[in-house]
């Protein structure tokens, strides 16, 4: 009597852009699939959510998005691989349409009856035996700790949650108001306010725009080494960094001073995995995430993937790249290679990195090389690549925000085939 192979059991945290996709491909590859989502609907970071702070389980808000929020790369770019968003007016789409498409993606290939909404994860730590992992959760509507077991766990919690504060001198005299971007939902409460945003990253410009519509004044403190080419209302100034806080504003880096009501820091997110015990092998110093090959597998227990890490990235399409990547060997397809040359493959990527003069916090950013990145997975692997278009849009896209904020959310672009698009206004 021949004994069936048992089936591969998978973990998915979080029901997001890359969950979704995580979910998918190892539902694909044969495996029994259990996605975690401690929201009540899928979609992550598209979920927009009138509340901060904590939610009703005692659980902090995990969306930073706002009202009226629409995505600051075309629509073209950012569906999966062989499932584009549906054609329509714009390439700039609001949020809503976002989740629209997540919902029909999640339909079409039977992910939602693997969903598990409102079970937050608590702890993840390897089995006494290190062949699988132990996973505690936690059903919150009906408030029990559930411990289940799983092959391989897939870990898709987004990087846009847990606010990354600087820290300045006098930070504590300061009389006014102070917030973290993640918890600005719409432009209302700052009419008559005069706001300081600190950082131009997109959510930093975009936040100063949108608030400069109420507010009496905005000034938007980067160091970009290149000012923002983009025209900003009357009312907008471009100042150097804060070097302290006082107690009616803030002293910048040339030496002139400013008083402000408000002050909002757009000063990017922590990578966090608070569930992950410490014997999962995985450390986290400046948002640098160690020890991964090609930023998504855990070299010390490689039945353990990050799917999401790398930015300056084209999202989905990257997520599913890695997603693919990794059940190429999950799935047994392919074999990993030895835990000693994934950590040599990684460290001369990482003194390459070094080199160029990126810091810790820069670890996984892509940008200029993030070709080389898809490249690399697709041909280590042996999957289908990132498209060429795709590639040469998100190029010309990734600029446009900063040549004419105002505007470039106007520009429709339409693909042509795998190589061409065209700017059809």
């Amino acid at each position: 009597m021949v004994m069936e192979k048992t089936k591969r059991t998978f973990c998915v945290i979080g029901a997001g852009t890359a969950g979704l996709c995580a979910a998918r491909h190892a539902l694909q590859s044969g495996g029994i699939v259990t996605v975690f989502e401690m929201g009540k609907q899928l979609g992550g970071t598209w979920v927009f959510n009138e509340a901060t702070g904590k939610n009703e389980y005692g659980i902090d808000v995990h969306s930073s998005m706002y009202k009226g929020l629409k995505t600051n790369l075309p629509k073209e770019i950012m569906g999966y691989p062989d499932f584009p968003i549906p054609e329509q007016e714009s390439s700039y789409i609001p949020a809503e349409d976002m989740l629209t498409f997540f919902q029909q993606f999640a339909e079409s290939y039977g992910i939602l009856e693997h969903i598990r909404f409102s079970h937050y994860v608590v702890r993840v730590k390897p089995t006494i035996d290190e062949k699988g992992w132990e996973v505690i959760v936690r059903d919150c509507p009906n408030d029990q700790l559930l411990t289940l077991t799983f092959d391989y766990v897939l870990v898709c919690n987004g990087h846009y949650h847990t606010p990354n504060l600087p820290k300045y001198p006098g930070m504590n005299e300061f009389r006014g108001k102070q917030m973290h971007s993640h918890d600005y939902r719409s432009n209302e409460p700052f009419e008559g306010e005069t706001v300081l945003v600190i950082g131009a990253g997109p959510s930093g410009m975009d936040m100063a725009y949108e608030i400069s519509k109420k507010a009496i004044r905005v000034t938007l403190s980067h160091h970009l080494k290149d000012k923002p080419q983009t025209v900003f209302p009357s009312n907008v100034t471009l100042k150097p960094d804060v070097t302290r806080l006082t107690e009616t504003g803030v002293e910048y880096a040339d030496g002139t001073s400013e008083d402000f009501s408000v002050i909002c820091y757009s000063t990017g997110y922590k990578y966090t995995f608070p569930f992950l015990s410490v014997d999962c092998g995985i450390t986290v110093e400046e948002n640098y995430v160690q020890l991964l090959y090609k930023h998504c597998i855990n070299i010390r227990y490689p039945t353990m993937a990050f799917i999401g890490l790398p930015f300056y990235v084209c999202a989905a399409q990257m997520m599913d790249l890695q997603a693919r990547f990794c059940l190429k060997f999950f799935s047994g397809a392919k074999t990993l290679p030895t835990q000693e040359e994934m950590s040599a493959d990684t460290a001369a990527e990482m003194e390459e990195r070094w080199k160029r003069g990126l810091k810790k916090r820069q670890a996984h950013m892509m940008g200029p090389v993030e070709d080389r990145y898809y490249d690399d997975l697709a041909q280590t692997a042996e999957i289908d690549p990132i498209k060429p278009v795709i590639k040469k849009l998100h190029k010309i896209s990734a600029m446009r925000y900063s040549e004419d904020l105002v505007n470039f959310r106007n520009d429709k672009f339409r693909l042509v085939d795998d190589e061409t698009f065209v700017k059809v206004n």
